[in-house]
């Protein structure tokens, strides 16, 4: 059989290992023929077993798991006690020795170098030591540390548990320019230590670690973190306020350019000396605008442009008096008309823009030109407030319904600045407790709190409304008349709607159908196209007589005359039945040959006139005498 057992390295000599156990089946009663004994085989001479248990113990002391680890032990078992004859079976036992933490850790080298630029940042890695240990797992574990530094402070030593590798890591900011090399001295040991080993001597390590710094060109770099800088609001143009100051770190020490970073100051108020950083202003400076302006500084290496840092530069505008109190709002009262001399009827206040340290302080009064004849007083009350007072019995509004009073205000600084403020007063009606009951139309106004703005925007929106209102009216009044064309399927009585028969259908331009079904769309100025006015061609009228009994003989002619004249009359329509026939008239004993008594109330049209027209024309031509040739005229 095979058998695998750990041992531990430096065991000492006989430490049992493992014992081995072979059975017989012979009758153990009967002679030596059960009875077994072992013996080694393989394995010597690091392993023994007793020759009657079968238990395997370690034959050399200190046995080492760093030289070998694994053994192979065959161990044979022979009944008949051993003697000639008897029966064997072998086994193998296979032995491992399992680590303890008896070897300590070593650096591969005692001195290590490296280098480093300046511009490492901090937090960086610096460089990797390791150290070996012939043990292994958690007896190989190991621990760094720096026991000796010139550079206090600038570097720590950390242990990568994966690859128990020692990390150098760089906690300061390096310079060249101060310190250009660092000496470390560094130790290493086991995590686990076994006291049973301190006799083999100290379990750790030491070694030197030389850090060099590589010089790196560097931006300028200014004195200070940030400036702070002060300047009165009066000061004038071109007046310095401040200088800032910036120098090449590098051993060559290039020269350094000053310049405003422009997105900090895009109004360009200040500007900076490019060869000493003086700071001045370029235009004047309101306090009151802006209290405070940050801008940024650039400097520049001449040497190498691209080398640039930048410092914040924060100023502060101090204040001057240079603004007059003016009233805290816009005041506007009223005095009541049964008013009592003395009686306040208005607190008044102020407010300056300007900030004095010590805090504001008003002075009140009436304007000098007005306190002669004033009808009301000023009192200072000494709080920054004032109250108005009045300076008679009582007021008329019907003699004077407003005053105007002119209040000056001025401040306590230097230089003092002052403002005259006009109150305005209203007279107005008041019930005994003095609360208004009538007051003119812009007193009422302004307590009702409409200005004359706002009246306006009202007046406005009333006309735009009233021209809306107007405007629908007009369209819906359109929409209602009567459209020239009542339908397209209607034209068939050219005739009866237009009271003329027409020239037929090649009269187009005659007139205009539109027109004639609506009679109250006519324009009197109107001209028909196809006629020539009657300015340029006047009609001839000879007088007409009109037909008798008596008188038989003319009625040939007066047809024919009749026909004569409308033939060669350029006014006249283009057809002859209505303006031949027109005179006979009511009274006429042929009665009317006109085709429009054909056209009825109900709107039908009769359409056999002209089977009557033969009877009608022979009952007319025997009245006056005619004959059958006067028919055709």
């Amino acid at each position: 059989m095979s058998v695998i057992r750990r041992g531990s390295d430096t065991s000492s000599e006989g430490t049992s290992v493992i014992q081995v156990t072979a059975t017989d089946a012979d009758d153990a009663t009967y002679g030596n023929s059960a009875k077994v004994v072992y013996s080694i085989l393989e394995g010597q001479p690091y392993f023994s077993v007793d020759p009657e248990t079968g238990l395997i113990k370690t034959a050399l002391p200190g046995m080492d798991r760093e030289v070998k680890e694994n053994y192979q032990v065959v161990i044979q078992a022979k009944d008949m006690a051993g003697q000639m004859g008897g029966l064997s079976g072998t086994t193998t036992v296979s032995i491992t020795l399992s680590d303890v933490n008896d070897n300590p850790p070593r650096f591969t080298k005692t001195l290590y170098e490296f280098r480093v630029p300046e511009s490492n940042e901090v937090g960086s890695s610096v460089g990797v030591i390791r150290a070996m240990d012939a043990d292994i797992g958690q007896n190989a574990e190991m621990d760094y540390r720096i026991i000796g530094s010139d550079g206090p402070g600038m570097f720590d030593i950390t242990t990568n548990r994966s690859t128990q590798d020692g990390i150098i890591v760089l906690r300061k900011p390096l310079d060249f320019e101060r310190k250009r090399q660092y000496s470390l001295r560094v130790q290493v040991e086991n995590s686990h230590i076994n006291p049973r080993f301190y006799s083999m001597g100290p379990f750790r390590d030491e070694a030197t670690i030389k850090i060099v710094v590589e010089d790196v060109d560097e931006p300028p770099e200014f004195e200070r973190a940030s400036y702070v800088m002060e300047v009165k609001e009066d000061a004038a143009k071109n007046t310095v306020i401040g200088s800032v100051s910036a120098s090449d770190p590098d051993d060559k020490n290039s020269l350094v350019r000053y310049s405003i970073d422009r997105r900090t100051d895009m109004d360009r108020v200040f500007n900076i000396h490019a060869g000493n950083g003086s700071v001045f202003i370029l235009r004047e400076l309101d306090r009151e605008e802006n209290a405070w302006h940050n801008i940024s500084v650039i400097a520049t290496e001449f040497n190498n442009p691209r080398q640039i840092s930048r410092v914040p530069v924060y100023i502060r505008v101090l204040d001057v008096n240079d603004n007059a109190p003016t009233f805290a709002t816009n005041y506007e009262t009223f005095v009541c008309e049964n008013a009592k001399a003395n009686q306040r009827i208005q607190t008044i206040s102020a407010t300056d823009p300007d900030e004095p340290l010590a805090g504001h302080r008003f002075f009140f009064g009436l304007a000098q030109d007005a306190a002669g004849k004033a009808n009301f007083s000023v009192r200072d009350n000494k709080d920054n407030t004032a109250g108005i007072l009045t300076r008679r019995n009582s007021y008329s509004s019907l003699q004077k319904s407003v005053y105007h009073v002119p209040v000056v205000i001025s401040d306590g600084e230097f230089p003092m600045q002052s403002s005259t403020n006009t109150l305005t007063i209203r007279v107005c009606t008041c019930d005994r407790e003095g609360n208004m009951k009538l007051c003119n139309a812009e007193a009422l106004t302004a307590r009702a709190g409409l200005s004359t703005g706002a009246l306006v925007a009202i007046l406005l929106c009333v006309i735009i409304l009233l021209m809306i209102v107007v405007l629908f009216a007009a369209l819906r009044r359109q929409r209602k008349k009567e459209p020239l064309i009542i339908s397209k399927e209607d034209v068939r009585d050219n005739v009866v709607s237009y009271n003329d028969e027409g020239g037929g259908e090649e009269d187009t331009q005659a007139f205009d159908i539109g027109t004639l079904r609506n009679p109250e769309a006519i324009e009197e100025s109107k001209q028909r196209r196809d006629i020539v006015p009657e300015t340029f061609y006047p009609p001839v009228r000879r007088p007409v007589l009109p037909p008798t009994r008596d008188n038989n003989g003319d009625v040939r002619d007066f047809i024919n005359q009749r026909l004569q004249d409308n033939d060669s009359d350029p006014t006249a329509p283009p057809y002859d039945s209505l303006a031949t026939y027109a005179y006979e008239g009511n009274g006429s004993v042929a009665e009317s040959l006109s085709s429009l008594e054909s056209v009825t109330t109900e709107g039908d049209q009769d359409y056999n006139y002209l089977s009557e027209w033969g009877p009608r024309f022979k009952k007319l031509a025997d009245m006056y005498g005619g004959d059958d040739s006067d028919r055709d005229s």
